[in-house]
Protein backbone atom coordinates (compact mmCIF):
# COMPACT_ATOMS: atom_id res chain seq x y z
CA UNK A 1 0.00 0.00 0.00
CA UNK A 2 1.24 3.48 -0.80
CA UNK A 3 1.05 6.10 1.95
CA UNK A 4 1.77 9.51 0.47
CA UNK A 5 3.14 12.37 2.53
CA UNK A 6 3.73 16.05 1.93
CA UNK A 7 5.17 19.25 3.32
CA UNK A 8 2.78 22.19 3.26
CA UNK A 9 2.53 25.79 4.41
CA UNK A 10 -0.46 28.05 4.94
CA UNK A 11 -1.23 31.35 3.26
CA UNK A 12 0.29 32.19 -0.09
CA UNK A 13 2.88 29.45 0.28
CA UNK A 14 0.39 26.78 -0.74
CA UNK A 15 1.50 23.15 -0.88
CA UNK A 16 5.00 21.86 -1.33
CA UNK A 17 6.32 18.39 -1.96
CA UNK A 18 3.12 16.85 -3.33
CA UNK A 19 4.96 14.24 -5.33
CA UNK A 20 2.96 11.29 -4.00
CA UNK A 21 6.00 9.44 -2.73
CA UNK A 22 5.57 6.61 -0.27
CA UNK A 23 5.64 7.58 3.41
CA UNK A 24 8.32 4.97 4.08
CA UNK A 25 10.39 5.87 1.05
CA UNK A 26 9.31 2.83 -0.98
CA UNK A 27 7.40 3.57 -4.14
CA UNK A 28 7.52 6.35 -6.70
CA UNK A 29 5.32 8.88 -8.40
CA UNK A 30 5.11 6.74 -11.54
CA UNK A 31 3.80 3.75 -9.56
CA UNK A 32 0.70 5.63 -8.37
CA UNK A 33 -2.63 5.49 -10.24
CA UNK A 34 -2.97 8.55 -12.45
CA UNK A 35 -6.21 9.85 -10.82
CA UNK A 36 -4.66 9.66 -7.36
CA UNK A 37 -1.42 11.26 -8.51
CA UNK A 38 -3.35 14.09 -10.17
CA UNK A 39 -5.56 14.60 -7.11
CA UNK A 40 -2.53 14.87 -4.84
CA UNK A 41 -0.76 17.20 -7.27
CA UNK A 42 -3.87 19.41 -7.34
CA UNK A 43 -3.31 20.12 -3.66
CA UNK A 44 -0.50 22.45 -4.73
CA UNK A 45 -3.27 24.85 -5.79
CA UNK A 46 -4.72 25.06 -2.28
CA UNK A 47 -4.22 28.45 -0.66
CA UNK A 48 -5.43 28.33 2.95
CA UNK A 49 -5.57 31.64 4.81
CA UNK A 50 -2.51 32.82 6.69
CA UNK A 51 -3.69 31.59 10.10
CA UNK A 52 -3.68 27.97 8.89
CA UNK A 53 -0.49 25.94 9.25
CA UNK A 54 -0.42 22.58 7.47
CA UNK A 55 2.15 19.87 8.16
CA UNK A 56 2.99 16.34 6.96
CA UNK A 57 1.19 13.42 8.55
CA UNK A 58 1.74 9.69 7.96
CA UNK A 59 -1.20 8.36 5.98
CA UNK A 60 -3.32 5.46 7.31
CA UNK A 61 -2.52 2.11 5.72
CA UNK A 62 -5.68 0.07 6.23
CA UNK A 63 -8.49 2.27 4.92
CA UNK A 64 -7.66 2.14 1.21
CA UNK A 65 -4.88 1.06 -1.15
CA UNK A 66 -3.70 4.67 -1.50
CA UNK A 67 -3.84 7.49 1.03
CA UNK A 68 -2.52 11.00 1.53
CA UNK A 69 -2.70 12.85 4.86
CA UNK A 70 -1.91 16.20 6.44
CA UNK A 71 -2.62 17.86 9.77
CA UNK A 72 -3.51 21.51 10.27
CA UNK A 73 -3.58 24.06 13.07
CA UNK A 74 -5.34 27.41 13.13
CA UNK A 75 -3.40 30.06 15.04
CA UNK A 76 -4.59 33.23 16.76
CA UNK A 77 -4.11 36.20 14.36
CA UNK A 78 -2.96 38.31 17.30
CA UNK A 79 -0.70 35.64 18.80
CA UNK A 80 0.54 33.06 16.26
CA UNK A 81 2.00 30.97 19.10
CA UNK A 82 -1.51 30.10 20.25
CA UNK A 83 -3.50 27.38 18.48
CA UNK A 84 -7.26 27.83 18.32
CA UNK A 85 -8.17 24.66 16.40
CA UNK A 86 -6.50 21.65 14.86
CA UNK A 87 -7.31 18.52 12.87
CA UNK A 88 -6.34 16.16 10.10
CA UNK A 89 -7.36 15.67 6.47
CA UNK A 90 -6.99 12.31 4.69
CA UNK A 91 -7.57 11.64 0.99
CA UNK A 92 -8.24 7.97 0.23
CA UNK A 93 -8.28 6.24 -3.15
CA UNK A 94 -9.37 2.74 -4.13
CA UNK A 95 -9.27 2.18 -7.91
CA UNK A 96 -11.87 -0.60 -7.48
CA UNK A 97 -14.20 1.64 -5.51
CA UNK A 98 -15.96 0.83 -2.24
CA UNK A 99 -19.71 0.34 -1.83
CA UNK A 100 -19.90 2.65 1.20
CA UNK A 101 -18.14 5.42 -0.73
CA UNK A 102 -20.15 5.15 -3.93
CA UNK A 103 -16.96 6.19 -5.70
CA UNK A 104 -13.21 5.64 -5.90
CA UNK A 105 -12.16 8.53 -3.62
CA UNK A 106 -13.07 9.41 -0.05
CA UNK A 107 -12.12 12.31 2.21
CA UNK A 108 -11.91 11.59 5.95
CA UNK A 109 -11.43 14.49 8.37
CA UNK A 110 -11.22 15.46 12.03
CA UNK A 111 -11.45 18.96 13.50
CA UNK A 112 -11.22 20.13 17.13
CA UNK A 113 -11.49 23.44 18.95
CA UNK A 114 -11.88 24.60 22.54
CA UNK A 115 -15.06 26.54 23.31
CA UNK A 116 -16.33 28.98 25.87
CA UNK A 117 -18.78 27.26 28.22
CA UNK A 118 -21.75 29.34 27.08
CA UNK A 119 -21.07 28.53 23.43
CA UNK A 120 -20.74 24.81 24.19
CA UNK A 121 -24.19 24.97 25.83
CA UNK A 122 -25.84 26.32 22.68
CA UNK A 123 -28.37 23.63 21.63
CA UNK A 124 -27.89 24.52 17.95
CA UNK A 125 -24.11 24.12 18.01
CA UNK A 126 -23.98 20.64 16.35
CA UNK A 127 -26.29 21.68 13.51
CA UNK A 128 -24.45 24.96 12.99
CA UNK A 129 -21.08 23.21 12.93
CA UNK A 130 -22.26 20.75 10.29
CA UNK A 131 -23.52 23.63 8.11
CA UNK A 132 -20.06 25.19 8.30
CA UNK A 133 -18.71 22.10 6.56
CA UNK A 134 -21.38 21.76 3.90
CA UNK A 135 -21.43 25.52 3.33
CA UNK A 136 -17.65 25.63 2.88
CA UNK A 137 -17.74 22.77 0.37
CA UNK A 138 -20.52 24.43 -1.60
CA UNK A 139 -18.82 27.84 -1.52
CA UNK A 140 -15.64 26.30 -2.96
CA UNK A 141 -17.52 24.41 -5.65
CA UNK A 142 -16.29 21.13 -4.16
CA UNK A 143 -18.93 18.65 -5.27
CA UNK A 144 -19.54 15.87 -2.78
CA UNK A 145 -21.80 12.88 -2.07
CA UNK A 146 -22.49 10.36 0.70
CA UNK A 147 -21.54 12.71 3.55
CA UNK A 148 -21.49 11.35 7.08
CA UNK A 149 -20.12 12.46 10.40
CA UNK A 150 -20.54 13.39 14.03
CA UNK A 151 -20.33 16.62 16.01
CA UNK A 152 -19.40 16.08 19.65
CA UNK A 153 -19.27 18.43 22.63
CA UNK A 154 -17.29 17.25 25.64
CA UNK A 155 -16.49 18.74 29.05
CA UNK A 156 -13.40 18.10 31.16
CA UNK A 157 -12.94 18.91 34.84
CA UNK A 158 -9.53 18.56 36.49
CA UNK A 159 -8.66 17.25 39.95
CA UNK A 160 -5.69 16.51 42.19
CA UNK A 161 -2.45 17.67 40.63
CA UNK A 162 -4.42 19.19 37.76
CA UNK A 163 -6.98 20.99 39.89
CA UNK A 164 -5.56 24.42 39.04
CA UNK A 165 -6.55 23.99 35.40
CA UNK A 166 -9.81 25.56 34.35
CA UNK A 167 -12.58 23.32 33.06
CA UNK A 168 -12.47 22.76 29.29
CA UNK A 169 -15.21 22.51 26.69
CA UNK A 170 -14.17 20.84 23.44
CA UNK A 171 -15.88 20.75 20.06
CA UNK A 172 -15.00 17.86 17.77
CA UNK A 173 -16.27 17.20 14.26
CA UNK A 174 -15.51 13.98 12.42
CA UNK A 175 -16.71 13.96 8.83
CA UNK A 176 -16.21 12.03 5.63
CA UNK A 177 -17.56 12.44 2.12
CA UNK A 178 -17.03 11.26 -1.43
CA UNK A 179 -15.60 13.98 -3.69
CA UNK A 180 -17.30 14.03 -7.06
CA UNK A 181 -15.45 13.32 -10.28
CA UNK A 182 -13.08 10.67 -11.58
CA UNK A 183 -10.25 12.99 -10.55
CA UNK A 184 -11.67 15.31 -7.89
CA UNK A 185 -10.50 18.85 -7.24
CA UNK A 186 -8.67 17.93 -4.06
CA UNK A 187 -7.48 21.52 -3.57
CA UNK A 188 -11.07 22.76 -3.26
CA UNK A 189 -11.89 20.08 -0.69
CA UNK A 190 -8.78 20.86 1.35
CA UNK A 191 -9.51 24.60 1.24
CA UNK A 192 -13.10 23.99 2.36
CA UNK A 193 -11.92 21.88 5.28
CA UNK A 194 -9.44 24.60 6.29
CA UNK A 195 -12.31 27.09 6.26
CA UNK A 196 -14.26 24.76 8.55
CA UNK A 197 -11.36 24.76 11.01
CA UNK A 198 -11.28 28.57 10.92
CA UNK A 199 -15.01 28.65 11.65
CA UNK A 200 -14.49 26.27 14.58
CA UNK A 201 -11.69 28.55 15.81
CA UNK A 202 -14.09 31.49 15.81
CA UNK A 203 -12.28 33.47 13.11
CA UNK A 204 -14.43 35.78 10.96
CA UNK A 205 -14.66 35.05 7.22
CA UNK A 206 -11.49 36.22 5.47
CA UNK A 207 -13.51 38.62 3.32
CA UNK A 208 -15.19 40.11 6.39
CA UNK A 209 -18.57 39.18 4.91
CA UNK A 210 -20.19 36.13 6.55
CA UNK A 211 -22.20 35.51 3.37
CA UNK A 212 -25.14 33.99 5.22
CA UNK A 213 -22.99 31.57 7.24
CA UNK A 214 -24.07 31.33 10.88
CA UNK A 215 -21.39 32.71 13.20
CA UNK A 216 -20.82 31.92 16.87
CA UNK A 217 -18.89 34.23 19.23
CA UNK A 218 -15.10 34.12 19.37
CA UNK A 219 -13.69 31.08 21.12
CA UNK A 220 -10.93 31.24 23.68
CA UNK A 221 -7.29 30.46 23.21
CA UNK A 222 -5.27 27.26 22.81
CA UNK A 223 -6.64 23.85 23.74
Amino acid sequence: MTAARTSMAGGSGGVEGTDGTDGDGGGSDSSLPTPFRQAVTALSEARPRGEVRISPLPAPRRLAPYAFAVEAAVTDPEDPAQELADGRFVLLHDPEGQDSWQGTFRVVTLGRAELEAEIAADPLLPEVTWTWLTGALEARGAGYAEPSGTVTRSSSAFFGGLSERAAEELLEIRASWTPEGATPDAAAHLAAWCELLCQCAGLPPESGDPGGVVQLPQRRGPH
